[in-house]
């Protein structure tokens, strides 16, 4: 096996604190974010001076502008160790290089709005906003010491110095059982208002290059149904089928978007505005179920691409589409609006490359408007527009039509060199070769 790339993929630690842990939890993170807003300040002072160097070197010359040693018995602003007395010398650099993020970052904003740069001609000029809500980043050894996997130790300031408090962890992922990932500096995440705190834990993966079987699956996103999945061989042989469509969860979102419209209804009247904000909890809900369909859907088409040992996932190529059909405030434009089509394919390209899996997108044009068996165009029955005419007569699930399609043009990619997803022939009479069907398939294996 061939080993792929590095990726960076972050698990949540879930930690178990005492009675009193949280306020040391708390306080270690407000004291961060004081020294983040102190630095900021001597970094946009000093920036003609800081902003050429590379990273490792800013971070030496700050020091040396506010830490007193041995060597550097004068530095310019000595109240940093007054104000922030036995400071651990690794947060110290990690708030300097966030700070220096910041700044580097508000540079950049206010170069491009000088030189012209704008969304609008009045457009005011970016400010430096001191207080970004940062988290300390953890250095092993010196900010922490993982006992196992059940507690951790963690450098924290209980209002006069800094000492170690061992912490439980209560829940964690599995990333950290695989051999190849390698664990990265964690941040300690403190949410005052739920009261609860975790660890964001980023490792390094290097995942091998799957082996596949001579197989793809291929994946239909649509309105109607949320993802149709089929599994074809490289032959054109069709081993699996299958419908996913979280029905529960679509209904919760609708449910709550429908009360939108009728609390606007009755806030506006006959005419009038919404404030800004207007059922911010409710469109945030939706959000959130938005998220968990993706979830849901992502993870059980990488399991059936586990479970048959597959070579890729295809999916269409939808980036950029829009939609041109359904009125203004229509249902079917509600339903468009709604459509996961970008969220479904990232979240399963993140999962399945993490186990070594490649995603390919074809052309998504007349996927479900070709059948798939070379008949020719398909139509659409009017009274049940989820279903599809062949030529001959024979009705078929468009989305299964259209998933088929799309795993013929994926197979045409991976075992052609050039001209990928072309028809195995040239003449003028068909139509143009990105609009391969599964037939094409069927009819290279006979010549072959």
């Amino acid at each position: 096996m061939v080993q792929t790339t590095s990726i960076i993929r972050t698990d949540r630690w879930t930690l178990n604190p005492t009675a009193s842990q949280p306020v040391l939890l708390s306080q270690t993170v407000e004291i961060y974010r004081r020294v983040c807003r102190h630095l900021m300040g001597i970094l946009l002072t000093h920036w003609p001076s800081l902003g050429a160097l590379s990273s490792q070197k800013r971070v030496l010359a700050v020091e040396k502008l506010i830490h007193q040693t041995a060597k550097n018995p004068n530095p310019k602003y000595r109240q940093f160790d007054q104000t922030f007395y036995k400071f651990p010398s690794y947060y110290r650099r990690a708030a300097i290089v966030f700070a220096a993020g910041q700044v580097s970052s508000y540079m950049t904003r206010y170069q491009e709005w000088q030189s012209g740069t704008r969304q609008r001609r009045d457009a005011k000029p970016p400010v430096l906003n001191p207080n970004s809500g940062c988290y300390p980043t953890l250095y092993k050894g010196q900010c922490y010491k993982l006992h196992g996997y059940s507690h951790i130790e963690i450098k924290v300031f209980n209002g006069t110095d800094w000492v170690w408090t061992t912490v439980g962890i209560s829940s964690l992922r599995e990333r950290h059982t695989v051999d190849s990932n390698k664990l990265r500096s964690p941040a300690l995440i403190v949410n005052e208002q739920k009261r609860a705190c975790h660890l964001s834990v980023p490792f390094e993966c290097h995942p091998l290059q799957r082996e596949g079987e001579g197989r793809v699956v291929s994946v239909d996103l649509g309105i109607n149904t949320t993802a149709t999945v089929a599994v074809v061989n490289f032959d054109g042989t069709v081993t699996y089928r299958e419908f996913i469509h979280p029905g529960r969860d679509i209904d919760r979102r609708d449910k709550r978007l429908k009360s939108v419209s009728q609390r606007a209804s009755q806030t506006m009247g006959h005419g009038g505005s919404l404030q800004k904000g207007f059922c911010s909890h409710t469109y945030r809900k939706c959000r959130n179920i938005n998220r968990q369909i993706g979830q849901i859907v992502s993870k059980h088409i990488v399991q059936i691409a586990q479970q048959f040992n597959v070579d890729a996932i295809v999916f269409e190529n939808l980036k950029g589409w829009k939609a041109k059909g359904g009125r203004k405030r229509s249902n079917l434009r509600q339903r468009f609006h709604g459509w996961l089509k970008g969220m479904i394919r990232d979240l399963t390209e993140m999962k399945w490359q993490e186990i070594g899996g490649k995603v390919i997108d074809v052309v998504a044009a007349y996927t479900s408007k070709l059948a798939y068996d070379g008949s020719g165009v398909v139509r659409r029955d009017s009274k049940n527009y989820a279903l599809a005419k062949f030529s001959s007569g024979k009705r078929y699930n468009a989305d299964l039509n259209g998933a088929l399609n799309i795993a013929a043009r994926g197979i045409l990619q991976l075992t052609r060199r050039k001209d990928s997803e072309e028809r195995s022939s040239q003449c003028s009479r068909r139509s143009p070769r990105s609009w391969a069907c599964l037939c094409d398939l069927w009819t290279s294996t006979v010549r072959g």
